[in-house]
């Protein structure tokens, strides 16, 4: 679900899955010096000072195992045909995967769940007028693209979870389809009730797009890829160059992945065979209205059919056509019908023992299933694992054995709504909950960037690993070309930062990738990495993201996918071994405490300009401003905002200052180190293990008890973008106060919760001291 080229922001938001950044977690080596020569002022370094040489050696001979050649079989291999969930190339995929791995000799096993898995049954979409135009639907094959020819093999382009209907109805242009589109709209008069919207991909999730619509009273949703965002106006489309063609479709699902993620028929539990499966009418997950995904040339007779108002210059695209609005007299007839039949998928898991630690868990992954052929997405990602998981085996044929279990999975059915990683997590909660440290995930890969997202106590670990892996093309550290783009893209403020902290900024997890049930349904630090930035395109979930389009514009000499697998593999290693889960608490508490300062400032901003623009709409300023030749509507007067009493999260954040403040005062106290053998060492490292855990609350968030995590979630109207403090920021964003008031207390509880966590650490230390 992964794409790699949007920047890192203090509120990262995943826009469309074209290229979203695959994000980044891992636990850094303790005791690595930084290049300029400075050590690292982590505590928790002094723990394994004395392992950092025999590290770097094994991390080189680790290196001197991967071969790019490798990559570029494994990838013609696995993308070779279509394998979408259900088809038979997936599960051909699956075994092939699975014997690398007993190749390797890993102990491997295929986990099957049965999941929900709708296909396309009637696909149709016609204008009847003014004129007549029948959408085409179709992509059709390029010349010099063999997988592009596998016509009868390709899945039809379709949205996954639309809900089966019938309709007609005037068209209105919502440009993105996000909220604030549709402010735009009242204030323009524009009613879509009724009506079939058509929405351009980006802004947000594109299941976001049918979901508002249909809460404004709309019957059908058609989304469509505007040349604009990627295709011509970017560049050169496909085959001359990397981006989508007129007529390109973006597959992809719209369930409402911001309630819960995997199987739509058993939340909560794993959908095995004999599990208990809601009736279709009681899902609550799938769209409303029917929707369907559309190119670029076939919307375009629908858009310039469009009347009524001119678009606002921010929504205009990049068709050679005058936007309009709407309604009409463009007329679409829109039906839409799936088959809803249980599919098979195939989790691939392969487990090497830990020899002092087996109980607990590295958890490494990537998912394997595609739209299409998906060499790109999610194949460039999944073969440097494998390459990573080869070289690991090559180290313990030799001798090396990791101290924790390592546990690869190459999951199934990520593309509908991370089911094969969800169904895995869902029927090994308890496990899970007791043995995993961490989870690092990776989606797809390209030329150019680290990007990088994580629970923010791996944030001075994510930079570690990053100093000590090479940029192929610039022959310097990856953590300096992220900060370089980090500095130059970011906003004064944010480089201003960056230039007082020695580490990166890690972006906070939402979701569109397969860290979301570790994450945020069992509360396991969690991470996702990946490169990319240098190697935009438009193949995103069509038939075009093939091996040759990869070969030509993705990463050609796989010289990335070696670097993420020696990313992927420095993480992997660093952290089995380590003596104790090497968390940092300093930027993480850094990271909550901003979290809150925005919190507190939003709800500030939002008092000033209810009070400024329902000053405006006494004095009339709206309707004098407006032209008396076009219609506007003013806006509403809002319900002043209160002042919110913040006082509890604060509190917290200053409790958690206070521990951190004192354990790392007690860390510096320990000279040498806690022994290996001792017991407060064990006790340090379970703590360590459960920490991201006091961050949840069994209860859940409002009205979608499956996430969890108090921190981070998906919003709720951004899919895959991240939300913090998601109950009270949520809360008000709708101007929900009295919610936002109940749930600012209980945000407090999790982070005292923490705070307890660490001051239990700092009691461990100065016993261990004595």
């Amino acid at each position: 679900m992964n794409s790699n080229s949007i920047p890192i922001t203090s509120e990262w938001v995943l826009l469309m899955k074209s290229r979203i950044v695959s994000l980044f977690f891992v636990l850094l080596l303790p005791g690595l010096l930084h290049p300029q020569g400075k050590e690292n002022s982590s505590p928790l370094l002094g723990f394994e000072r004395r392992h950092a040489n025999d590290e770097r050696k094994l991390e080189e001979k680790f290196d001197s195992y991967l071969d790019a050649g490798d990559l570029r079989t494994w990838l013609k291999t696995l993308s070779a045909h279509p394998h979408n969930v259900g088809s038979p190339y997936d599960k051909k995929n699956a075994e092939f995967l699975a014997s690398l791995f007993k190749s390797w000799r890993y102990e491997t096993s295929i986990e099957e769940f049965q999941v929900l898995y709708p296909t396309p049954k009637t696909r149709k979409l016609e204008m009847i007028s003014p004129s007549m135009y029948t959408a085409r639907l179709e992509e059709p094959p390029v010349p010099g693209d063999s997988t592009s020819m596998q016509t009868s093999e390709e899945l039809p382009t379709y949205n996954a979870f639309s809900i089966d209907g019938d309709v007609t109805g005037d068209l209105v242009y919502v440009n993105y389809g996000i909220p604030k589109d549709y402010d735009e709209l009242d204030r323009r008069g524009i009613d879509v009730k009724g009506k079939i919207v058509i929405a351009r991909y980006g802004g947000s999730w594109r299941g976001i797009k049918p979901k508002v619509a249909a809460e404004h009273g709309a019957v059908g949703c058609i989304i469509y890829s505007d040349p604009n965002d990627d295709g011509y106006y970017d560049g050169d489309v496909y085959p001359k160059g990397a981006f989508r063609s007129a007529e390109g479709v973006q597959r992809g699902s719209v369930a409402d992945i911001a309630m819960y993620s995997g199987d739509p028929l058993t939340p909560g539990i794993g959908a095995t065979k004999d599990a208990k499966r809601l009736p279709l009418d009681q899902v609550k997950i799938f769209t409303k209205i029917p929707v369907l995904p559309i190119s670029y040339g076939d919307a375009q007779p629908l858009l310039e059919a469009l009347q009524g108002p001119v678009a606002p210059e921010p929504w205009r695209g990049a068709l050679p056509i005058t936007y309009h609005l709407g309604p009409g007299p463009a007329r679409v007839h829109l039906e839409v019908t799936s088959n809803w039949d249980l599919k098979p998928i195939y989790d691939v898991i392969a487990q090497m023992k830990g020899s002092d630690r087996p109980d607990e868990w590295v958890i490494r992954g990537n998912h394997h299933d595609a739209w299409v052929n998906g060499a790109n997405d999610p194949l460039s990602g999944a073969v440097c694992l494998l390459e990573e998981a080869k070289a690991v085996s090559k180290l313990a044929r030799q001798g090396w054995k990791p101290r924790r279990t390592l546990v690869y999975c190459v999951w199934d059915g990520e593309e509908p709504g991370l089911f094969g990683s969800t169904e895995w997590a869902e029927t090994h909660a308890d496990a899970l909950r007791t043995k995993a440290v961490a989870y690092i995930n990776s989606d797809s890969n390209d030329r150019g960037f680290l990007f990088a997202g994580a629970s923010h106590t791996l944030e001075k670990f994510v930079s570690e690993v990053a100093r000590d892996v090479t940029d192929p093309e610039t022959h310097v550290s990856v953590f300096q070309r992220s900060l370089a783009r980090q500095m130059v893209n970011n906003s004064p403020e944010e480089q201003k930062d960056l230039k007082g902290r020695a580490d990166l900024h890690v972006g906070a997890l939402g979701s569109g990738s397969d860290y979301t049930p570790f994450l945020q349904h069992l509360g396991i630090a969690s991470c996702n990495i990946g490169y990319g930035g240098e190697s935009d395109g438009g193949e995103y979930h069509s038939i075009y993201d093939s091996y040759e389009h990869y070969l030509r514009f993705g990463d050609p000499t796989f010289a990335y996918g070696v670097t993420l697998a020696k990313t992927g593999g420095r993480m992997v290693m660093r952290l089995a071994d380590a003596d104790v889960v090497p968390l940092d608490f300093s930027d993480a508490i850094d990271t909550y405490g901003e979290y809150v300062k925005s919190l507190v400032k939003q709800v500030d901003d939002m008092r000033t300009e209810t009070e400024d623009q329902n000053a405006k709409i006494s004095n009339h300023y709206f309707e004098l401003s407006a032209d008396p030749q076009q219609t506007f509507v003013p806006p509403r007067p809002k319900d002043p905002v209160p002042y919110l009493d913040f006082s509890p999260i604060q509190n917290a954040i200053a409790r958690l200052r206070t521990a951190v403040s004192g354990y790392e005062s007690a860390m510096h106290g320990i000279a040498d180190g806690i022994p290996e053998s001792s017991e407060s060492r064990d006790g340090l490292d379970q703590l360590f293990i459960n920490a991201e855990r006091a961050l949840t609350r069994p209860e859940g968030l409002p009205r979608r008890p499956w996430f969890i995590h108090e921190i981070y979630a998906p919003g709720q109207y951004t899919g895959y973008g991240v939300k913090t403090f998601p109950a009270v920021r949520e809360a008000i964003e709708q101007r929900n106060w009295s919610e936002a008031g109940e749930q600012i207390p209980v945000a407090a509880s999790v982070l005292e919760k923490f705070a307890g966590t660490i001051e239990r650490a700092t009691a461990i230390l100065h016993s261990a001291s004595k």
